[in-house]
């Protein structure tokens, strides 16, 4: 059943598939699939091995036995759901180890411009699941049970979703020559570039979308046909690549979005039971979404089961609950996880034109194993006060019958600005311990940046806090508090801090660049800190040349220039020891 053997990791390097002659993929085979997809994998039920891997595309990407095992129980809904019919969800697996392929060192070209939020994968595979399940008594059990799935690093839900949407249905009818039409034709998109909008043909149809880009302002607009194009058929334009519906997943929860944005943002241990793989699963990517543009930097998993490889790591009661949301469907979590802080549960989506009964904030100790009814069992006590206005605009909104994608927008709005109230504060304290730039001398060590005083920032925030940006009263001070001992923090700070060393290294640079001519510098130096200064300089050339310094092109010649003329003035045996043959 299962079309590979053994668990070598990753893709060998020979032909991938059925690439048609003359492919592009010759000289880099498969690498504009690899833009976007690692693979594409068939799971199917088989009644003596239960769910098995039927094939995967292209044909010789390696995947470990563990993550073949984890996509096969990850790709059925299990028996709690009974979902029958056609059904979408994603999950979200570890990848074991093993070297990557060639093109994954080319991550920093997307990495680079894309927001934090949605840069590649390093550690995780995505997997975008197409199911079906219908009556067939042409088949011993009874039933067709199938599922397309999409494996990728990037967190393309939206675009994975209308892409499986085009090809499952017909792959379920015309099976294996249709797959491997599709994976030759995704073979030749272009790769997603942030802030581009591209044009993505598959199948007779062609899907415009969007790369959102880091420099994008909030609330961008869609993307638009470009005029100088006459595309037939015309293209089936997304609004977004990974926005899900908001309003939609977050309609139980309204009375409580801030109170699991707070849980978000401290990166709570939380798990979502839903009645199916899609409403977790929704849920989960929803509520992950809430901090941008903040990056996640805690485990999600948006549908997880008792499979699970990492089952075990997740319940143990040895240690405190690890850092992740859970989304499941089966009951038996709540009595495994009853030790956890925060438990979410919720019913089937309602679609009706009013606003769905809410579920009631309650204590853990009402927790009950078999029948617990939905709710958001916690003891955990906003800090903030809520935002009536909002919901009272929402239920405006639904008496009106305002589209949802407005609703949407208008909660979406919500938690950025509630995030940026956050997050601004922060960033300004970050920035004044910034060395100034006067204080950056060509020829002398650069200064440090000062370290993060917690105590100093939570005083600043009497003059320069959310209640300038943000309107809700509550305890700012207490969140931030909690915020510090939090993974988000640890992630923030990080990112920001490398950038801001890389920033203060390119002002170096700059510095010694527009400094007075190296000659003169050079005439009372010492042969040692002459090549000193060549060996620095080296580094900071090779830092900048590998896109990781925001250096002007001007700027890289006169340092290269630099490193010629110093090496030059020096003895013949140390220009062999510096420029070897």
């Amino acid at each position: 059943m299962d079309s590979l053997s053994g668990a070598e990791p990753r893709r060998a390097h020979g032909r991938l598939g059925a690439a048609s002659p003359g492919s592009q993929a010759a000289a880099a085979p498969w690498a504009r699939f690899s833009a976007w997809l690692e693979c594409v994998c068939v799971v199917t039920f088989d009644l003596e091995l239960g769910q098995a891997l039927e094939l995967v595309y292209p044909s010789d990407f390696r995947l470990t036995d563990k993550e073949k095992n984890s996509i096969c129980y990850l790709s059925f809904p299990d028996s709690h759901s009974g979902c029958l019919g056609d059904t979408q969800f994603s999950f979200r697996i570890r990848q074991c180890g093993g070297h990557r392929s060639p093109w994954h060192a080319e991550d920093w070209r997307y990495n680079s411009g894309a927001p934090v939020s949605l840069q590649r994968e390093p550690a995780h595979y995505f997997g975008y699941v197409y199911f079906r399940q219908v009556k067939d008594s042409s088949v011993k059990r009874g039933y067709f049970q199938k599922a397309l799935v999409l494996v990728s690093r990037l967190p393309f839900v939206r675009l994975f979703q209308a892409l499986l949407g085009l090809v499952a249905p017909e792959y379920f009818d015309r099976l294996a020559p249709c797959l491997e039409a599709v994976c030759s034709e995704i073979d030749q998109w272009p790769a997603p570039t942030p802030g581009q909008t591209l044009n993505l043909p598959v199948m007779g149809v062609v899907l415009q979308v969007r790369i959102p880009s880091r420099v994008d302002k909030p609330e961008h607009s869609p993307p638009r046909q470009c005029s100088h194009e006459s595309l037939l058929p015309a293209p089936v334009v997304l609004a977004s690549v990974h926005e899900l519906d908001l309003f939609r997943c977050f309609q139980p929860v309204l009375t409580h979005v801030q109170t699991l944005w707070e849980l978000m943002l401290l990166g709570e241990p939380l798990l979502v039971l839903a009645p199916s793989p899609a409403v977790a699963s929704d849920m989960v990517l929803a509520l992950i979404s809430c901090l941008q543009p903040l990056r996640f930097c805690c485990d999600y998993r948006p549908y997880f089961t008792i499979h699970d490889s990492e089952f075990k790591e997740f319940t143990t009661r040895t240690q405190a609950p690890p850092n992740v949301v859970l989304g499941v469907t089966n009951p038996f979590f709540i009595k495994t996880l009853q030790h956890w802080p925060h438990i979410l549960r919720v019913g089937e989506p309602k679609m009706s034109g009013d606003l769905p009964k809410q579920v009631k904030l309650k204590k853990p100790s009402r927790l009950k194993t078999l029948d617990t009814k939905p709710g958001l069992y916690t003891a955990y006590s906003a800090h903030l006060h809520r935002d009536k206005a909002l919901l009272k605009r929402l239920l405006k909104g639904l008496q009106k019958k305002r589209p949802w994608d407005t609703q949407t927008a208008l909660l979406r709005r919500h938690l950025l600005e509630l995030t940026h109230s956050f997050v601004i504060p922060l960033e300004h304290y970050m920035a004044s311990l910034m060395p100034l730039k006067k204080s950056i001398m060509p020829w002398k060590t650069p200064p440090q940046i000062r370290p993060f005083r917690q105590e100093d920032f939570l005083r600043s925030l009497e003059h320069a806090g959310p209640q300038l940006t943000c309107i809700l009263k509550g305890d700012w001070l207490g969140l931030y508090r909690r915020f510090f001992k939090s993974p988000h923090f640890d992630g923030w700070y990080r990112q920001r801090h490398k950038e801001m060393a890389h920033k203060l290294e390119a002002l170096h640079l700059e510095a010694i660049c527009e400094a007075q001519n190296i000659e003169t510098w050079m005439k009372d130096k010492s042969e040692v800190e002459v090549v000193d200064l060549v060996l620095k300089l080296r580094e900071k050339l090779a830092q900048a040349q590998g896109h990781q310094l925001p250096v002007k092109e001007a700027t890289l010649q006169r340092a290269q220039l630099y490193i010629e003329t110093a090496i030059g003035s020096l003895p013949k045996d140390l220009q062999a020891v510096l420029c070897p043959p």
